[in-house]
Parts: C-alpha cells; structure tokens; sequence
C-alpha cells in the first residue's frame, strides 16, 4: 500500500515511521502509510482487519473526585 521510497516498514514494526496518507479530523480518522485506520477515540483498525479498541483514560472529561480535607474552590 506505501508508496514512499524508501517503502515504510510494516505496519508491526512500530508507528515511529509511518506517515499519514489521508487525514479527515472532521469525520475522525485518517489512513496511514502501512494501512491502518486511525480513529479519533484512539482505536484502530489494522491493515489486516484486526480491531483495537479505544484506549483512552476512564475518567477523561468527567470531574474529579474531591480528596479528603480538601474543600471545593
């Protein structure tokens, strides 16, 4: 699928070298050069079909707890 020269690596030897094909934030993913699908919430979809979850942090957004003997500002 890369076209680069030289090739980029496949798409199991690390991200570190590939390059972003085609980038759509406005519908939240993008294509890299090894052929996988990058998506906003962080998932991916692997060249070979393979899915990876979204692995974003479980509290992100959401307020934070308050820690005791401490009061709201």
């Amino acid at each position: 699928m890369c076209q680069h020269q030289p090739p980029c690596p496949p798409a199991d030897t690390g991200e570190e070298n590939v390059r972003l094909v085609v980038h759509h934030p406005e519908q939240g993913w993008a294509l890299r050069s090894d052929g996988v699908v990058l998506f906003e919430d962080t998932g991916l979809l692997l060249a070979d079909g393979q899915v990876v979850l979204p692995h974003r942090l479980q509290n992100a957004g959401r307020p934070v707890p308050e820690v005791s003997g401490r009061s709201a500002a």
